[in-house]
């Protein structure tokens, strides 16, 4: 079984919370069987109630009613009894019944039992499940799995993932042979990426033609989902889908309306863009006037990369020969739009959101994250010219931005050059955000 970071979360969760709690993602991200692995952990009694393999189960929300009779509904139609402070209640394909989002409330007022609930496309089809209050429910989202899962899932040693996270805490070089390793590993990471069905094919087979097989299956389930989309936009998010590849290995990886049409205004297809945002498909990363926090009120909404949700499937529609180059260590290639899903990613796993700077003065920066209360540049480089970089040198040489620090992660080791920070790219799976080290206390008034 591979190992999720998530397990933790949700055993977590349901120690220690009441709540009923949403847990979102994209398609094949493996939300069903965390949710299922980990609930039988906690639990004495799992009872799963999925809405399109057994679509009886909508009969029960389909008229507005109290907690009671909902309840003696479910325990009508459930495999197994409903044990009181026993039992955890699993909701799937919860975008088939829209009205849970209703009941959702006063289930958990009740009190009987725990909830957990979870779907494809939630971002597009029950944007409303998001409207429960706070107190009621919570919202988990679930990624591809991240390259420090991916190693685990490999076989590295917890020596070696130990050794490493001193690396980039002490910012002292890595062994080199464990260097050499990892960036073996990372090269099968960009090909593989972290869909788990495609790992565990990996895992099994070790058999490249089966991983692009198991790929070329999971961007089907894209195409279908958005071909079931509005009829009057899935032409454009489907052509807009099919872009992505060919506009991250243009130039400037940002996305160019009129690629997609001759004169298109960014309002009218907005909607088609936000799409591939709301089903977990693309990771939008927007432009931002100034590299000043708070990014978000420098962000830019017309103007935007859009990364895949994963690098593996990035790196399928690309081509087999592509692949084949990566994992070789082909040199000569231009593998900028590879490395730079890569770091969206890993990045997006975190918790941060998504950012890039460009100025016609300055030039553009990969990244910015808010990151330790403050905006840190990311650059990332694929090729041995890793310490040319014009755009970042004049973004920390500005003082009107006052920069304490850069990182660049490249294929060499850590170095340190004044204020900037050079990292093995691996080493990303390590920048996360910091909790506060001391709690926040408001006092009010009596």
């Amino acid at each position: 079984m591979i190992k999720r970071k998530i397990y933790n979360y949700l055993r977590n969760f349901f120690e220690k919370e009441n709540k009923a709690l949403l847990v979102t993602g994209a398609r094949q991200v493996g939300k069903t069987f965390a949710i299922r692995e980990v609930g039988k952990m906690c639990f004495q009694h799992f009872v799963e109630f999925n809405f399109v393999e057994e679509p009886k189960y909508k009969a029960v929300f389909a008229e507005p009613t109290k907690a009671k009779a909902l309840l003696l509904r479910l325990s009508a139609l459930a495999n197994r009894k409903l044990i009181p402070g026993q039992t955890l209640i699993f909701f799937d394909e919860v975008q088939e019944c829209p009205e849970v989002a209703t009941a959702i409330k006063f289930l958990v007022d009740e009190g009987s039992f725990r909830y957990v609930l979870s779907g494809s496309l939630l971002g597009v089809e029950l944007k409303d499940l998001r409207s429960v209050p706070v107190g009621y429910m919570a919202e988990k989202e679930m990624t591809p799995l991240d390259f420090e899962e991916f190693a685990m899932a490999l076989g590295m040693s917890d020596e070696v993932m130990e050794h490493l996270h001193n690396c980039y805490e002490t910012r002292q070089p890595v062994d080199s042979v464990v260097h050499e390793k990892m960036m073996e590993l990372l090269r099968l990471f960009l090909v593989i990426g972290g869909m788990p069905a495609v790992v565990a094919k990996y895992l099994a087979t070790n058999n490249m033609q089966m991983v692009r097989s198991e790929q070329e299956s999971i961007l089907q389930f894209y195409r279908k989902d958005i071909a079931k989309y509005d009829n009057d936009n899935k032409l454009y998010i489907k052509e807009i889908f099919e872009m992505i590849p060919s506009e991250l290995n243009a130039k400037n990886k940002r996305f160019i309306l009129k690629s997609l049409k001759d004169g298109a205004k960014f309002d009218r297809y907005k909607n088609s863009f936000l799409w591939h945002a709301d089903a977990g498909v693309a990771l939008p990363t927007y432009n931002v006037e100034e590299p000043r926090i708070p990014l978000k009120l420098n962000e830019q909404r017309n103007l935007f990369k859009l990364f895949l949700n994963d690098v593996g499937l990035l790196a399928f529609l690309y081509s087999p020969s592509f692949q084949s180059n990566i994992i070789l260590g082909e040199v000569n290639g231009n593998y900028g739009a590879i490395f730079e899903n890569f770091a969206a990613q890993e990045l997006h796993s975190h918790g941060y959101p998504l950012y890039y700077f460009n100025s016609k003065k300055q030039g553009e920066l990969d990244f910015v994250i808010e990151h330790e209360c403050k905006v840190l540049p990311i650059e990332i480089k694929s090729g041995k010219n890793y310490k040319r970089h014009n755009a970042l040198s004049n973004v920390m040489n500005n003082p009107d931005y006052a920069m304490k620090e850069a990182v660049v992660f490249t294929s060499s080791n850590v170095e340190i050059q004044g204020n900037i920070l050079y990292l093995p790219v691996y080493l990303l799976m390590y920048l996360r955000p910091k909790e506060l080290a001391n709690p926040i206390f408001v006092f009010r008034p009596m």
